[in-house]
């Protein structure tokens, strides 16, 4: 079953509470979707790093449940 962009915001966000997220359903399928998290929690981590933390937030639903997720991070202005 795929994810709602609403569970994969919220999964973000109860690992990283200070985050801004954007979701962004890429293909109108439920399955491939565009993420953009902004989190101070991100400052002094490689990009690497950044990506790994939001895929620990996810829960190991990459590949499963949530198909594709083109991802960006950054630390806020």
């Amino acid at each position: 079953m795929a994810m709602q962009a609403d569970q994969i915001e919220a999964m973000i966000r109860a690992a990283l509470p200070d985050a801004e997220v954007t979701i962004t359903d890429l293909a109108g399928d439920g399955d491939h979707y565009a993420a953009h998290v902004v989190s101070a929690s991100f400052a002094g981590k490689t990009r690497v790093a950044q990506h790994k933390a939001v895929y620990e937030a996810l829960g190991g639903r990459m590949g499963g449940e949530l198909h594709a997720l083109q991802l960006t991070t950054a630390v806020p202005n």
